[in-house]
């Protein structure tokens, strides 16, 4: 089985969600095989945040990584019940990847898990952007900074696009917003969980903006573009929920179409989860049209998307 986590020489994790690399490891024990991968019947809260990860295509490296944790937390408490030492390990994220490939939604399922397990006293969700940080004048944004944060504590403090905040250069009030949340990381580092996401290369060059940045974020977690089968499967379940489904010829237009874009578009313009559920939304009020203007009101019919209701982009497949 391939470990998720990799630690790297900064003592950074680096996980992989979906990653299509394997090797094999080394047995330790000959008994290592024996043991028992289900979780124990005690362990409600893993149990239940597995059930709402379960709902979600792909990550199967993210259902692993959380797994861990969870393991992690729950073996120093019980070090610390036994005398044993335990460290106590700042749990800081950082989220690289495109738009529309689950980051918010894990960051609230791992609110939930670490709210459950007292790590986090609330576990709620506070999401900002570079607006919500940067002030107008000085003072301001370490202000607007400091108020955020007070809003987040016991839970996590998600800001989006955070590579924004080092746009401006030396004189940008955002090296404050940077300045200032590295400040509350250290003093108020297990009070609350900073999570920062955006797309890769522009967060490694974030991270190079302020030497305390790097080592105060021990998960680095990559979320890749999903592939055109995972769009598919995500496609199906949104029609699912709502009670529809697609007609073959509608299940190959949409197909060939996701395969087309997913080519040919840089990966930044591709919104990957969001840009399904916006053809679903679309699709299903032409469908609703359609139908109005034929006045057949079929339950089959009702509950098929054809392939004329797929609005697609006139510039594209």
């Amino acid at each position: 089985m391939e470990h998720p986590i990799r630690m790297k020489n900064n003592g950074q994790i680096s996980v992989v969600i979906n990653s299509q690399k394997k090797k094999v490891l080394p047995k330790e024990k000959p008994e290592a095989e024996s043991i028992k991968r289900t979780v124990p019947s005690e362990h409600e809260a893993l149990r239940e945040i597995e059930a709402e990860l379960g709902s979600l295509v792909g990550m199967d490296e993210m259902k692993k990584m959380i797994k861990e944790i969870y393991a992690w937390i729950y073996v120093n408490k019980k070090r610390e019940e036994n005398g044993l030492k335990t460290g106590k390990q700042a749990l800081h994220m950082m989220f690289k990847g495109n738009p529309g490939t689950g980051k918010t939604t894990v960051a609230r399922l791992i609110g939930k898990l670490f709210q459950k397990m007292n790590v986090l006293s609330k576990g709620h969700l506070i999401e900002a952007e570079r607006a919500d940080l940067v002030g107008e004048y000085i003072g301001h944004t370490a202000q607007k900074t400091r108020d955020l944060v007070k809003k987040a504590m016991g839970g996590i403090l998600f800001i989006d696009e955070a590579y924004s905040l080092g746009r401006g250069g030396e004189k940008d009030f955002g090296k404050e917003a940077i300045d200032t949340l590295v400040k509350h990381m250290e003093d108020k580092q297990h009070d609350f969980i900073l999570i920062l996401a955006g797309y890769s290369r522009e967060m490694d060059f974030f991270l190079s903006l302020n030497p305390g940045l790097h080592s105060r974020f021990p998960l680095v977690i990559d979320f890749p573009d999903y592939t055109t089968d995972q769009l598919m499967e995500i496609a199906d379940r949104m029609l699912k929920e709502r009670e529809y489904a697609l007609s073959h010829e509608a299940e190959k237009k949409l197909k060939e179409h996701l395969s087309y874009v997913r080519n040919i578009q840089h990966p930044k313009s591709f919104s990957n989860g969001r840009y399904i559920r916006n053809i679903i939304e679309k699709s299903i009020r032409a469908q609703a049209m359609r139908l109005l203007m034929q006045s057949n009101y079929d339950k089959y019919e009702l509950m098929t998307i054809r392939s004329n209701d797929l609005l697609l982009d006139s510039n594209e497949k």
